[in-house]
């Protein structure tokens, strides 16, 4: 069906944006190179501060997350920025931080402001709907087909089944409440994988 159509980047479009985003630094940047590793969500990419970023640890702690919500108490359809708690209780996580991400951050960490919002090194938010724009110019500018936000999330997802990763530590480090959501999003076994299974467990008799 048209909802599990999981838009992913191809390797080579992952690749070519990974290189563009280390040899360009900047804190937007920084953020994509983070979902690329962490499979977070945009409101979580958004509201994260640098104080989430336990270095001694190696960690990333998630427990909050931005949207844009209509304004019940206004009387002109105004919509206002809220930090909320994350859509889950698993969604509250921590997140190993990948070699990649430890390499560009421990230098520059200790200069800034731990309440300072990463991809605004600012104590304003940067909010999704700015974040996804400058996402999609970014691929325009990369000549990489385009996909959305989201979808860095599915290309995390995918390239960690793909290199034979357990649904369940997958599904931890997305903060889905239920393995069922990993697998039913990501794991479409093929012939060669069912025939690989049959022979395996014949093979164990």
């Amino acid at each position: 069906s048209k909802k599990n159509i999981v838009e992913v980047l191809s390797k080579n479009d992952q690749k070519k944006l990974i290189n563009y985003l280390k040899s360009n630094f900047t804190f937007k940047n920084l953020g994509i190179i983070i979902c690329l590793n962490t499979g977070l969500r945009i409101g979580e990419l958004c509201a994260l501060t640098w104080g989430d970023i336990d270095l001694s640890n190696g960690i990333l702690k998630i427990n909050k997350t931005i949207q844009r919500i209509y304004d019940i108490e206004s009387d002109f359809k105004r919509t206002k920025l809220i930090i909320d708690e994350p859509k889950t209780k698993e969604s509250n996580r921590e997140i190993p931080l990948s070699n990649d991400i430890m390499k560009i951050v421990k230098p520059i960490i200790k200069l800034l402001n731990s309440d300072y919002y990463i991809l605004s090194n600012d104590i304003k938010p940067l909010e999704p709907r700015t974040y996804r724009n400058y996402f999609k110019h970014l691929l325009e500018l990369l000549n990489i087909k385009s996909i959305k936000f989201h979808g860095l999330r599915h290309t995390f997802a995918t390239r960690c089944i793909e290199s034979n990763a357990d649904c369940k530590t997958v599904s931890v480090i997305l903060g889905h409440a239920n393995i069922n959501t990993t697998l039913n999003l990501y794991v479409h076994p093929n012939n060669d994988q069912k025939k690989i299974c049959i022979e395996k467990m014949l093979k164990n008799l």
